[in-house]
């Protein structure tokens, strides 16, 4: 890596660190000395935000994500096999639970380790964050996957707000209010629905989506026709077998099939009888379950949030919770254009280290996408790297009269959509790079 990135760029010439002298060795020294700096990086980060962006510090978003390694990773008691959302079960892995602004901009990260469940980190996190800015009324914003009943109360013990997504089971409690016609519609195909509590400590959101009752819906049929075929297929093993079977063994093979298609399980009914007439001595009866199949039909596409946020609409609550987005978004892009999967390091604090590189890398692209958002240029961060990318820059050698030679870093003109870039975005490119320097001849071998 060292001998490819460094050498095609100006970083040389910027930051007077000659080529020859950016090894391995030198970047793994940088990452020792920063890691330590975590914190104050951190603190750094929000000061600067505030500046440049006056984002709501009073309301964030929190999610975790997980990133693999390559090799055992012997050295790291984090590193664990657990829930992989990179789907690499065979590989171990380290948790990493992210707070961001409003807007996605990140404010600062836990590292947890890989085994660890969701839920059991939002204690810790939230500790961290007060114990870094104090202890603030903050709305935190969080998806089901970090609800309990213990985290909520949480919350509420120390007077902090929460919106966040509801376990599937709990939107059975709410069934009688799925079919009525009162819903408001926040955009096209989105509908909600706003329910107090009886306690009136808390509201919920029932909330359908038209494209996700779609997802659903298929998705549902397709693990059905699964079942079905899988039942089938057991059924004429069954009938066309010539020696008795063990009923465990094809209890086992059911549950497994139920297993892998868990999704549409619930909407059959099974059963292994005696059956004294076949070889077989077992015979298997399954229906459909016509009361799990309207309860699908009516639930499809739809989720429910719960806060104690008050006085605020649906339409307003749905949105907030919907900036959950940019938290995945940054996961994203974190794990294919910064490059923070697959982990080769096998130290822990190495780890610590490139995890700490990729936050802030992560920052700068959110800072450029904040800005050209707010030049008008949408939210393409690729397209202006790869548009600027192209701008070049030059060593030109001039003679003096002295017989001396002269060394100058010219930046190229920018083409026409880089100019309309840089002058949008309020930049101006400078002609030369640095200062001029004498070029050095190489002695000859009667000088040495």
């Amino acid at each position: 890596m060292e001998d490819t990135w460094y050498r095609r760029t100006v970083l040389a010439r910027m930051l007077a660190v000659a080529v020859e002298k950016v090894n391995a060795t030198r970047l793994y020294r940088t990452l020792d000395a920063i890691l330590p700096l975590k914190s104050d990086i951190e603190i750094h980060l929000k000061q600067r935000a505030g500046e440049l962006f006056s984002p709501d510090f009073d309301l964030l978003l929190y999610d975790v994500t997980s990133t693999y390694f390559e090799g055992q990773a012997k050295a790291n008691p984090q590193a664990m096999r657990g829930y992989s959302r990179d789907h690499r079960g065979d590989c171990k892995q380290v948790c990493i639970g992210l707070v961001a602004t409003q807007d996605g901009f990140p404010l600062a990260y836990e590292v947890f380790a890989g085994k660890r469940a969701d839920v059991t980190t939002v204690e810790e996190i939230v500790e961290v964050m007060e114990s870094k800015y104090g202890r603030a009324r903050r709305v935190w914003v969080m998806d089901r996957g970090m609800v309990s009943e213990n985290n909520l109360q949480f919350l509420r013990d120390r007077d902090g707000l929460y919106l966040v997504g509801t376990p599937r089971g709990m939107l059975k409690r709410f069934q009688a209010y799925l079919p009525d016609s009162n819903w408001s519609e926040v955009q096209e195909g989105i509908e909600v629905k706003l329910i107090n509590s009886p306690d009136g400590r808390e509201t919920f959101v029932l909330c359908r989506s038209a494209d996700r009752r779609e997802k659903e819906k298929a998705i549902h049929e397709r693990f059905a026709k699964r079942i079905e075929a899988g039942l089938g297929k057991l059924n004429r093993e069954l009938e066309h077998a010539r020696k008795k079977r063990d009923r465990a063994v094809h209890e086992r093979r059911i549950g497994r099939l139920l297993g892998r298609n868990s999704r549409a399980a619930g909407g059959f009914k099974i059963e292994l009888v005696e059956d004294k007439t076949c070889q077989a001595g077992l015979k298997l009866c399954w229906s459909r379950a016509e009361a799990w199949r309207q309860w699908a039909r009516l639930s499809e596409g739809c989720y429910l949030l719960r806060t104690n946020l008050r006085e605020q609409s649906p339409q307003k609550l749905w949105q907030t919770y919907m900036q959950l987005t940019d938290v995945e978004a940054v996961f994203r892009t974190g794990k294919s254009d910064l490059k923070i999967r697959p982990i080769w390091h096998q130290l822990e604090h190495r780890v610590q280290g490139h995890i700490l590189f990729s936050f802030l890398a992560y920052a700068l692209w959110k800072t450029l996408q904040i800005w050209m958002e707010r030049s008008g240029l949408g939210r393409g961060v690729r397209t202006v790297i790869e548009e600027f990318a192209r701008l070049k820059a030059n060593d030109v050698i001039l003679k003096t009269s002295a017989g001396r030679e002269i060394r100058l870093c010219c930046i190229t003109q920018p083409d026409p959509a880089q100019r309309a870039l840089l002058d949008r975005m309020g930049l101006t490119l400078p002609e030369r790079l640095g200062r001029p320097s004498w070029v050095r001849k190489p002695k000859t071998w009667h000088e040495m």
